[in-house]
């Protein structure tokens, strides 16, 4: 089995199993990190999540849209896949236009419809993230890039 299979393999699971990820954000200089629902479309091209305008996060993305997003599959262990692991999406985060925005939004309140007041408020704004590279951590040595394809 190829390192790419594997690697699609685990960051699939580790998604499927863990709504929620860490958002890394540099503005001024500064690291930024926060906790975001994620929602994966497009097969893992885009993740998607919500934010407050008035945030750091929200004035960091705008500011800068290089991201990173972590997030692992604990909650999915199990005899066919025993073993932890840490995925990290590297890309760029965008606002979502207004002409995906229904669908974008409609899949995310989906997967997360307990945050469905949040992600309808006006403040709030969805971003998609067009990931470039998964890199999947299962040990020191064990390290496997996914790039992915336009």
């Amino acid at each position: 089995m190829s390192n790419q299979i594997i690697g699609k393999a685990f960051i699939t699971s580790a998604l499927q199993a863990n709504g929620l990820g860490v958002l890394a954000t540099e503005g001024d200089g500064q690291p930024h990190a926060s906790l975001v629902a994620i929602t994966p479309m497009d097969d893992l091209v885009h993740l998607i999540f919500a934010t407050y305008r008035s945030t750091s996060k929200y004035k960091n993305l705008v500011n800068n849209g290089k991201v990173a997003i972590l997030f692992d599959n604990r909650s999915a262990i199990s005899l066919s896949q025993p073993e932890i692991a840490v995925v990290t999406a590297f890309g760029i985060a965008t606002e979502v236009n207004s002409t995906k925005l229904e669908d974008v939004l409609g899949a995310h309140l989906l997967r997360h419809p307990e945050f469905e007041p949040f992600f309808l408020s006006a403040d709030c704004e969805l971003f998609q993230v067009k990931v470039t590279a998964y890199q999947v951590v299962r040990g020191v040595d064990d390290i496997t890039w996914l790039n992915i394809e336009d």
